[in-house]
């Protein structure tokens, strides 16, 4: 028992510094040991903290846990809530600003469509086919749900119509019986 011990300290020598901060490592000494320990006091004159491990803890405390309790640390806290970066009232003039990354990723035409490129269009070429990568370059159609959205973050500016000399979208800005 007694090198047992002489070899979790080794082990949990990392842990100190944690332990005299009298911060809980109890789950930082259980990834690192088979052994599920505590923080039970903080050391008031000597390095060395004591750690004592649970009552009834088992030997395994990495393999009794779920799966989920094993990754939980991974996951983010909480639920991800998009963010639409608009500005309502801008500080210079108090008007609302345009969302740049809008005008960036995504091209307006006239009759309200927004046009997109697909999703992962430039992100690893290297494992996809010929056909899928063909099919990645098209452009797409928003729906009417994001094509509201995307008219809200962006002003009037850049609602108005442009006459490009050979526009490529020129047949597609002005379309008959579409409700968007």
């Amino acid at each position: 028992m007694a090198t047992f011990f002489r070899h979790i300290t080794g082990l949990l020598r990392p842990l100190i510094p944690l332990a005299q901060r009298g911060t809980y490592i109890g789950q930082h000494a259980c990834k690192v040991s088979t052994l599920n320990f505590t923080y039970v006091q903080r050391p008031a004159v000597g390095i060395t903290a004591k750690f004592m491990p649970y009552e009834g803890s088992s030997l395994s405390c990495l393999y009794n846990q779920p799966i989920l309790q094993k990754v939980s640390h991974l996951l983010p806290s909480g639920p991800h809530q998009p963010v639409r970066p608009l500005t309502y009232f801008g500080l210079r003039k108090g008007k609302r600003k345009t969302v740049k990354s809008v005008v960036h990723r995504f091209l307006r035409l006239h009759c309200g469509l927004w046009l997109r490129r697909k999703a992962g269009y430039k992100k690893k070429l290297w494992k996809k086919s010929a056909a899928r990568k063909r099919r990645l370059r098209e452009h797409v159609f928003c729906n009417k749900t994001q094509s509201r959205l995307l008219d809200k973050m962006t002003t009037s500016f850049w609602k108005r119509r442009n006459w490009f000399i050979n526009d490529p979208y020129q047949k597609y800005h002005d379309r008959t019986n579409l409700k968007v």
